[in-house]
């Protein structure tokens, strides 16, 4: 039952809490499960349930692990995607100043340009803290912040074109 409680343990460091959690959950029930048997003075079943616990909880760790370097695969790679729209889309903007479109004009795009680039740095805390799912969501949010703040530049430059 020390092994089976050492290896919950670790799985919950590893963050099978949070990553594996199903696997992780079975493990807690197992060990649970085993000391309910102690308590019944049945410990061949008591050691069956912790040698379960401790399967469980090493398998938890290891898929645990490993979805946790897919999460955080998938954040960097999403991070990498709104980082290169931030800069077409500052690069837009920078466009439209030197065709002397009215500030007026530019200052909603300004201001979504400026909330992504905040919240993408909020998304690169969160990865760097493993909150995953959180920094999807953040990187969301910058994303589509930025394909507004670009759809209203074109539409301002293409007005622009029109009066000429």
């Amino acid at each position: 039952m020390d092994q089976a409680q050492g290896s919950i343990d670790a799985a919950r460091a590893v963050g099978a809490d949070r990553f594996a959690t199903e696997q992780y959950e079975a493990a807690a029930k197992a060990l649970q499960n085993a000391q309910d048997a102690v308590a019944q003075r049945d410990y061949r079943l008591a050691l069956n349930y912790a040698l379960d616990a401790r399967d469980r909880a090493q398998r938890a760790a290891k898929e645990a692990a490993t979805e946790q370097a897919d999460q955080r695969s998938a954040s960097e790679r999403r991070l990498g995607q709104v980082t290169a729209s931030l800069d077409q889309a500052k690069q837009q903007l920078k466009a439209a100043e030197g065709a002397r479109v009215p500030r007026p004009l530019l200052a909603a795009p300004r201001a979504a340009i400026a909330e992504a680039e905040a919240s993408l740095q909020k998304a690169g805390t969160s990865i760097q803290e493993s909150n995953y799912r959180v920094s999807q969501e953040q990187l969301a949010e910058s994303a589509k912040k930025l394909q507004s703040a670009m759809a209203e530049i074109a539409t301002v430059m293409k007005g622009r074109g029109r009066r000429r």
